[in-house]
């Protein structure tokens, strides 16, 4: 037990001594793997007891000075930063100046022995009593630190003192009022000028200090450094001279207190604004301790002391390097440059790409990418994650390119193209996959700057293109070549092409990122990125075309007779890179419609001819099924390539289609014998025979050529007519369900879409409405049969049999549906008389159903479908009847077994109800207005009762939705605007009907708001401001008088209470929207009483909240009030629970 009886003598008493005695013990007691919870939990709360006791530091103080143990020297400044952070208010001024002396003295007495961890812990406890204290009461804090840095023997503790005074008071927590942060920042930004100086001097005087002592070796005949890039950059051979010094080796207590003053420096230029004060001379500094990053002769281990005998830590030179690239990342992330720095930051691009050159430099002892390599190791950072040179260069270059180019640009003393061929140096050598996507992401940053800035000066656009394109063409080239196995097999080889991150595997991210650059190449230099890439697409075809004459029939079929490991590896990879070039191809279509078509037309039409023919070739000769020597890998890269050519044929669909509208009349053999060809190509396919993966290849493209080419004759050609027996002879096998879904949308969209450029009245509607009646007729011909047993109880097999079929005939009735929803009104009349019968047996079927929530789920995904899409061509008597069959069967019962009893799917039917009255309350007109008082009564009554306590969010989004439609699109049912009204008295005063409602409504909002779910919390906020902005809510008498402030109080309580924190900005919004409504009341009456009920402020600080809340009527300074008024009122609270019972507050 921890005896606390303090004895007010000079000399440390026995009492003291065995306070610690115990202390040591039961630190050691809890730390130590025997002691079970119960008694960790004991001392912990022995512990926290004694800490609160007034007077407790005195011994804590006693215990620094006297205790070797750290987790007492921990524990008791654990005592120390409770008291200032917490309690320093109710400290007695003598105690504080005790303090303020006693651990400086002790910080001082034992920086060189303490770990470091309790030296950086007693520092930022020094730290806080100066955020509380300085300047008024301890007006020598910061001037102490200078003095720390300014003598070299506490130099490193100076720093230490400064980097942590950056961190925690510059941007300090919430614990301090808005003034004081204000004001702490103030007094900072005076000093900086000061200590930016310093910070040059160290860094200045370690460097020129260990320069003297290295010797100038003489020019390598290899280097030729002098005629090259360098001074194209610089502009200045001293420049170029200076950075060509050898670097020098520094000892280990420089390189400490160098990296000490790197770390001071990335975080103050993390905060202050870019001024004269960051000069010259301290960028150059800077840049020289970066070159210790790309040197890697430097990069040597070695061991620093820097903090005592016990605590030698591996440091690596190249963390300088790291430390002096964060400070110029930290710079280079300001947008906002002021037009005095712009020449010091076209200085400090210079540099860097000095460096940039250095990295990237061929010679004899290295490639360029083993250097990257070495300085890709990452180094450990004081107190902070690993991290390499390379990344910290990445990082760099991507903030040049996205944030400074465009700025830069203009200087013709930077040479931009010159820096992309190092920049394309830099990514092809990168040494990580990672890396290289990083690299992939700059030129893509780059490519858009481009693409835009042509955009915004075609006049320039033959000069700008001229000026970059060798570059453009040498990415678009290498970046093909890195996709190939051909010639970057050891690389592609490491990608992993099974696990999935973000729904996609490590190679297809791969491929997609870069195939993306390879796009808006193509996008600004369409001539040149073609001719790059059809050859070599050529290439791999002709192998992919040659392999028919490898093909042997065997006993069970057909053969590929290749056999040697040599050969199949080579096929492998032939077959790897065509799939990965189909792909390139297919992402290139956008680049040839539109206004381009006539222009590229020829290049589109090879391109198409290819594909055709070689999707025919691998339908033909079923390459699919074909046996090969390793069956593992052959068969699934032949599948991939069979599948990747439909794939690439469909992104050519609205080329098609332009080719189709621009030769139907005249000569449109070419168009037919491609389409044709490619439905050869297609029927084979579909079969549930062939593998998922080239079945849906092959669907898609069906679908593709019925919905967006859709050629007149498609109906005709008897591979369509082939599908259309396939699918509707009920013997033949079923396709799995995704393959039947595209398959049936495709037959449907055949009959239904109109023809391109055919005038309506040879569209042919009757006959097509005829053959669509018997295509859903054999489709639904199951469905049906189902109505007259619907109300049979069903044995259990017999219910799962009917289940499939519900689910079957749905999800493609589903479909058809959704996938005419948009189109003419001629299309969706054939599509409704089609289904008619089956909708009636679906809504006949409901009630049978009721309890079963996965048929519930599917048949409402239906009907709401069909209300997004056929409501007109349903009608009002069946519409009706429909929505009274919902609303019949959803009792309150029905509705709590729903979402309480079924999990998930339960809640989804319900979600699903509600989505299918949203669709009504929004129709315009008044034919479903009769149904607003019982949707209103359903959600008040019925639904939200059952949700509202319910932390699960589950239902609320749906139901409150429902709510914003229910008054938005019907905002007359609630206030009548009568036009004489508004005439007369120049403002309308609405009359108010169902009054009763809308409170309840509001109410709920209201109620939303006090629950912890984010997303509703936002979603609700922003239907209140959509609902202002265009019906003026909060002007609405009753909402001005009943509800206003109530609202305004709920949002100001989530603000105090940080609840909500990411919607800070948006609750500031709302807040100011609504009191604007009635800034006089807002002032006057609201904003004094909400201050009197806070509790935990006494009534003087109320009144200095009051006195700084400005009667301001802007947004900008209305809601900066509102922040202040939070952080303060919290401020308070905080202090006030830190003062001592009894404390009397002046």
């Amino acid at each position: 037990m921890i005896n606390l009886v303090w004895c007010p003598s000079e000399e440390h008493t026995a009492s003291e001594e065995a306070s610690l005695r115990a202390l040591e013990s039961l630190m050691t007691e809890f730390f130590h793997n025997c002691t079970t919870n119960e008694r960790k939990r004991e001392i912990e709360e022995l512990l926290n007891n004694f800490a609160q006791q007034i007077g407790a530091w005195r011994f804590c103080l006693y215990f620094l000075s006297s205790t070797r143990n750290d987790y007492v020297m921990m524990y008791s400044l654990t005592v120390f930063e409770n008291l200032i952070n917490k309690m320093w208010l109710g400290v007695p001024s003598q105690d504080k100046m005790e303090i303020r002396s006693c651990l400086p003295k002790l910080l001082l007495a034992h920086h060189k022995t303490l770990p470091y961890f309790i030296r950086n812990k007693l520092c930022k406890v020094i730290v806080d009593i100066g955020r509380q204290d300085w300047p008024m009461f301890y007006h020598d804090f910061f001037t102490n630190i200078l003095q720390l840095i300014q003598s070299p023997v506490t130099t490193p503790l100076g720093l230490i003192m400064l980097k942590t005074t950056s961190e925690e008071l510059a941007c300090p927590r919430e614990d301090l009022s808005v003034a004081r942060k204000e004001e702490l920042r103030k007094l900072l930004l005076d000093q900086v000028q000061t200590v930016l100086g310093l910070l040059t001097g160290i860094l200045e005087s370690i460097w020129d200090k260990h320069s003297v002592t290295a010797a100038t070796p003489p020019p390598s005949p290899t280097s030729g450094e002098s005629g090259d890039l360098l001074s194209s950059l610089l502009q200045s051979p001293n420049a170029a001279k200076l950075l060509n010094q050898p670097i020098p080796i520094l000892d280990t207590e420089s390189e400490y207190i160098c990296s000490l003053a790197l770390e001071c420096l990335a975080h103050l230029f993390s905060w202050i604004p870019l001024s004269t004060s960051i000069t010259p001379s301290l960028l150059t500094t800077i840049f020289h301790f970066a070159r210790f990053g790309c040197d890697t002769r430097v990069r040597k281990m070695c061991s620093v002391n820097g903090s005592s005998q016990n605590s030698v830590l591996g440091q690596e030179r190249g963390r300088l390097g790291v430390l002096a690239m964060s400070c110029i990342n930290e710079l280079m992330s300001k947008n906002c440059v002021p037009m005095e720095f712009e020449e010091y930051l076209l200085r400090m691009f210079q540099q860097t790409f000095y460096l940039l050159q250095k990295i990237t430099k061929e010679n004899n002892a290295h490639t360029v990418k083993s250097r990257l390599e070495e300085l890709d190791e990452r180094v450990l950072c004081w107190g902070r994650q690993a991290e390499s040179y390379i990344e910290k260069f990445t990082d760099f270059l991507r903030l040049f390119v996205s944030v400074h180019l465009r700025r830069i640009e203009s200087y013709s003393q930077f040479p931009v193209v010159e820096f992309l061929a190092l920049l394309f140096k830099y990514t092809f050598h990168q040494p990580t996959h990672e890396g290289y996507f990083s690299c992939l992401d700059i030129w893509t940053l780059f490519l858009d700057y481009l693409t835009s800035k042509i955009k915004s000066r075609l006049a320039d656009k033959e000069a700008v293109l001229n000026r970059y394109e060798d570059a453009l063409v040498l990415l678009l080239t290498e970046v093909l070549n890195r996709i190939q196995f051909r010639y970057n097999q050891a690389q592609l080889e490491e990608l992993d092409d099974e696990t999935l991150d973000d729904d996609q595997t490590e190679w297809q991210r791969y491929l997609r990122q870069s195939l993306e650059v390879v796009a808006k190449v193509m996008e600004l230099l369409p001539t040149h990125a073609f001719s790059t890439l059809f050859p070599v697409l050529q290439d791999n075809l002709e192998v992919y075309l040659g392999l028919q004459q490898f093909v042997v029939t065997s006993g069970t079929g057909h053969r590929l007779n290749i056999t040697a490991e040599n050969d199949c590896r080579r096929l492998h990879c032939s077959l790897r890179d065509l799939s990965s070039l189909l792909q390139a191809v297919g992402r290139l279509a956008e680049y040839f419609i539109g206004d381009v078509f006539a222009a590229r037309f020829n290049d589109a039409l090879t391109v198409v001819e290819r594909l055709v023919k070689v999707t025919l070739y691998g339908s033909q000769i079923k390459l699919y099924n074909i046996e090969t020597a390793v069956p593992s890998v052959l068969k699934p890269d032949l599948i991939d390539v069979h599948a990747q050519s439909l794939a690439a044929l469909q992104a050519y669909a609205h080329w098609l289609a332009q080719f189709y509208s621009e030769v139907h009349r005249q000569n449109p053999e070419q168009f037919i014998s491609l389409v044709s060809t490619a439905l050869e190509a297609i029927t084979p396919l579909i079969s549930s025979k062939v593998q998922e993966k080239l079945l849906l290849s092959a669907c898609h493209l069906l679908v593709s050529l019925a919905t967006t080419v859709r050629p007149v004759f498609l109906i005709s050609i008897p591979a369509v007519q082939k599908v259309f027996n396939r699918i509707t002879d009920t013997s033949a096998q079923r396709l799995p369900d995704k393959a039947q879904v595209l398959v049936c949308r495709a037959l449907s969209n055949v009959l239904l879409l109109p023809w391109p450029n055919l005038p309506e009245s040879e569209q042919q509607w009757a006959v097509r409405s005829t053959n669509h009646a018997s295509l859903i007729s054999a489709l639904t011909r199951e469905y049906r049969q189902l109505k007259s047993n619907a109300i049979l109880p069903q044995r259990k097999v017999q219910l799962e049999d009917t289940k499939v079929i519900i689910h079957q005939t749905l999800s493609v009735l589903e479909d058809i549906v959704e996938s005419i929803s948009g189109e003419s009104t001629k299309s969706r009349q054939i599509c409704y008389q089609s289904l008619q019968e089956s909708v009636q047996v679906s809504l006949a079927l409901f009630p049978a159903f009721i309890h079963q929530s996965d048929v519930t789920d599917e048949m409402l995904s239906f009907f709401l479908t069909l209300f997004q899409g056929l409501r007109v061509q349903m009608g009002v008597p069946f519409t009706e009847q429909i929505i009274q069959t919902f609303l019949n069967m959803f009792t309150r019962e029905q509705l709590a077994e729903s979402i309480l009893h079924e999990g998930s799917t339960g809640c989804r039917v319900v979600e699903k109800f509600l989505k299918i009255l949203q669709v009504v309350v929004q129709e315009p007109g008044q034919v479903f207005k009769p149904f607003l008082p019982s949707v209103i009564s359903l959600c008040m009554e019925q639904v939200y009762p059952i949700i509202a306590e319910r932390s699960s969010p589950d239902v609320k989004a749906e139901l409150f939705e429902l709510l914003f439609r229910v008054l938005h699109h019907n905002w007359r049912y609630f206030f009548k605007s009568s036009v004489l009204a508004s005439v007369q008295r120049g403002v309308a005063e609405e009359q108010m009907e169902n009054e009763a409602q809308f409170s309840a409504i509001m109410q709920a909002f209201g109620q939303s708001f006090l629950q912890p779910d984010i997303h509703l919390f936002k979603q609700n906020l922003f239907y209140l401001e959509t609902l202002n902005t265009k019906q003026k809510l909060y002007h609405k008498k009753i909402f001005r008088t009943t509800m206003l402030f109530q609202f305004v109080n709920v949002l100001l309580q989530v603000l105090v209470h940080k609840s909500h924190d990411l919607l800070q900005e948006e609750i500031g919004i709302a807040t100011y929207n609504m009191a604007s409504v009635d800034f006089d009341g807002f002032y006057s009456a609201f904003l004094p009483e909400f201050l009197a009920s806070c509790d935990g402020v006494d009534s003087n600080q109320k009144n200095v909240l009051g006195r700084n809340f400005k009667m301001d009527r802007d947004l900008p300074s209305f809601t900066q009030n509102v922040h202040r008024l939070v952080n303060d009122l919290r401020y308070y609270r905080l202090c006030n629970d830190s003062l001592p019972p009894g404390t009397v507050k002046l």
